[in-house]
Parts: C-alpha cells; sequence; structure tokens
C-alpha cells in the first residue's frame, strides 16, 4: 500500500471514530454506562471452529518463554457458554493443569481491572484503580519490566485502548487508572518490542501536543493502522494500532486478536534469550458488562481462537508455558439452558458489575503443574517471575 493510500486509510478511519459516521466501537469507559445494559439471555448459535488436541510438551524443566493469556472478566460460566456455543469444545481443554485465582484487591472484596491487572503483573495486591503502584502508591517493577531488563523480548496484545487498564498494568505506573495519556506516555520510557491494540487517540490527540506515534517511529517502531498491515510485519519492533479506543465488539471488528497473537509470538520468538508476552480477550468483559450472552459467548469464542494460536506455537517450541487466567468475573453469569448439538445457550446475570468470585487458572507447557489448586491473584505473577528468573 502507497503513502497516499496509506494516509487516505487513516483519514477514514479517523472520521469514522469521531463520530461522523456511526462505528460500532467503545469509548474508554463507555461498555459501563447503565444506558448500554440490555438484557439479552439467549444465544441462539451459530456455526462451530474445529478445535485441535496437543499433546503437553515434555523434557524441558523450565519454560523460555511465557505467554500470559487474560480473559478480562472471564469466569467458569463465560467459559462453559463458549464451550457449548462450539458445540462442547474449546482449544482450553488442552489444558490439564488448572486451579483458581482469588481475585480481591487491598481495599476491596470485588477487584477492578486496574488492581487485578496490577497483581497478576507485579504480584502485589492494591487497591482499584492504581496502575502499577502499590496500596502507598509507590510504583513497583512488574514482570515485562524484568523481562526486558534480563534482556527477553516483550509484548502486549489486547482487544481495548493498549492504555486500558489491564495492558496498562504491564507498561505503566499511575495513581489512577484514568490516565491515559499519561500511560501512553510510559510506552517511551521503555523497550517493548511489540504492542498492538487500541488507543490511537491516546497517542496522537493529546492535551500537550506531542504525537507519540511520531515519537515511536524515531525509536524505530513500525507503527501501522490496520490489522492487515500489522499482520505482514516479519521482523524488527512493532506498534499496531487498531481503533481510535477500544475495537469494536465481535463480530464487527473481524479477525483481529488471533493475527495480532500470532504475529507477536512471530517477532518475540525471534529472541534467543526468550520472550514474555500479555494477550488480553478484553472484551468479554464488557459485554458481560451489558449483560449480553451472544456478545460475552462471541467474545470468549475469539479469545479461545486466540489460545489456539499460541497453544499450536507452544506444542510445537516446547519450552512455552502459557497461562490462561481472568483478572475477575463480570456479570454473575450463570446459565439456565443451553445444547451442545446447536450450540444455543442462555445466559443471566446477577450484576451489571464485577464479582469476587475466583476464577480459573489454565495452564501448558514446562511448570504447568505450578498452577493448579487455590492461589491468590499476586501468586500468578510471583511464580512467573520465578521461573523467568526474573527476581
Amino acid at each position: 500500500m502507497n503513502k497516499t493510500n496509506r494516509l487516505l486509510n487513516r483519514l477514514i478511519f479517523s472520521i469514522l471514530m469521531a463520530g461522523f459516521i456511526s462505528f460500532p466501537g467503545y469509548g474508554q469507559e463507555e461498555y459501563k454506562d447503565p444506558k448500554n445494559k440490555a438484557l439479552n439471555e439467549l444465544y441462539s448459535g451459530g456455526s462451530f471452529y474445529e478445535v485441535q488436541n496437543y499433546a503437553q510438551p515434555t523434557g524441558k524443566k523450565q519454560p523460555k518463554n511465557i505467554i500470559l493469556m487474560i480473559g478480562d472478566g472471564m469466569g467458569l460460566a463465560q467459559v462453559y457458554s463458549a464451550m457449548t456455543a462450539n458445540g462442547g469444545h474449546l482449544f482450553l481443554e488442552n489444558f490439564k493443569n488448572i486451579g483458581f485465582s482469588k481475585t480481591y484487591s487491598s481495599d476491596n472484596y470485588i477487584t477492578d481491572s486496574a488492581a487485578g491487572g496490577t497483581a497478576l503483573s507485579s504480584g502485589i495486591k492494591t487497591y482499584n484503580g492504581a496502575i502499577g503502584v502499590d496500596p502507598d502508591k509507590k510504583p513497583v517493577p512488574n514482570i515485562r519490566e524484568l523481562a526486558e531488563i534480563k534482556g527477553l523480548k516483550t509484548g502486549l496484545v489486547s482487544t481495548s485502548a493498549i492504555t486500558h487498564a489491564t495492558p496498562a498494568s504491564f507498561i505503566a505506573h499511575a495513581s489512577s487508572r484514568s490516565s491515559y495519556e499519561d500511560i501512553a506516555a510510559d510506552f517511551l520510557k521503555t523497550n517493548i518490542d511489540v504492542f498492538i491494540g487500541g488507543g490511537i487517540k491516546n497517542f496522537e490527540e493529546r492535551k500537550d501536543g506531542r504525537n507519540l506515534s511520531k515519537e515511536l517511529k524515531d525509536k524505530g517502531y513500525q507503527v501501522l493502522y490496520n490489522i492487515a498491515d500489522i499482520q505482514k510485519i516479519k521482523s524488527g519492533k512493532l506498534a499496531g494500532f487498531t481503533a481510535q479506543e477500544h475495537d469494536a465488539p465481535m463480530p464487527e471488528r473481524g479477525e483481529i486478536l488471533v493475527p495480532a497473537t500470532q504475529t507477536a509470538i512471530n517477532l518475540l520468538s525471534q529472541g534467543k534469550k526468550g520472550f514474555f508476552l500479555m494477550v488480553e480477550g478484553s472484551e468479554i468483559d464488557f459485554l458481560a458488562h451489558e449483560n449480553k450472552t451472544p456478545g460475552v459467548v462471541l467474545e470468549t469464542l475469539d479469545f479461545d481462537r486466540a489460545i489456539g494460536a499460541a497453544l499450536k506455537f507452544a506444542a510445537s517450541n516446547g519450552e512455552t508455558l502459557i497461562i490462561v487466567t481472568a483478572d475477575h468475573e463480570t456479570g454473575g453469569m450463570t446459565l439456565n439452558g443451553g445444547e451442545y448439538k446447536t450450540g444455543k445457550v442462555i445466559g443471566k446475570f446477577t450484576s451489571g458489575g464485577h464479582t469476587g468470585i475466583a476464577v480459573p487458572v489454565y495452564a501448558f507447557g514446562p511448570c504447568a503443574e505450578q498452577f493448579t489448586g487455590f492461589m491468590e491473584n499476586t501468586d500468578i505473577a510471583k511464580r512467573m517471575m520465578k521461573l523467568l528468573k526474573l527476581n
């Protein structure tokens, strides 16, 4: 694609996202607005995708690489709704080592994504709204930073704005999750190798007048604005933007998470010392906030396909540990009916917000057995750091 066409595509994209033409995306916290909560209990079914079985790798005692996959808001009901919708099978079934994470924050029985993300990235409990800081608002190191210091390649992938709470917890330090422009600026303080997600606005339409995308280019990053171009990148540093703020929900956004995950793995696996990658299925949470069973199902299925992409790599690589979990459960979802044959799911919700229930933890690869039983969410970060010899 020539420079003129790229500029034209960006102009069209900006117009769409600015609201001159309706575009089915989300503003930063729009998905939490009660006016968007519309009870929709029935997912009537759809097409199934094939699930491949992968054998647990043997022979490696320690992982060289870790892929942490966070289904935001994904409790057991969300997982089983997707399993039902896909005829009874998910890629997640390849994970034989299963545990549960206690998700409470330092100041609340029910965590938010910022405190939950900080627990998973840094191994400390903190207050709701905190990004990479402790209860006294002092910065704490996260696993991605520690991996970078040790020479590992690092990356983040998200279907939300890359400055949103969960991915932000792996890159930034802020006393408030709403400090989106400050969080974006923190990317320039790191040498992260690849990040893909929404959030163009926080990099290019800033109150301080900085154009962080230009600054990223000056640091040697390839800055791209659509998944078709992003997935063509075969080497080098990459900043991939897929939306002005958050991506649209499924099915409107199309295939983004799977190719983004594949691209990140391809780039990061070129490093000799290993890598750390966090992949977030962000909008399971969004649709659960809105109590929309069809949306929850489609988002969880999309996340499972990304898990499949990671599994394909890990099974052949043999020295990659994949951990799949959630920061919290959203919606208090339960299932009141379903059918494997058609994929029909009937969901019910008890809340429009988060709940305090423990969430599943799934592990595949070297040392997967260390992620079974009940554990604190902070234990996940601590165990990953130990396995990569970061502390």
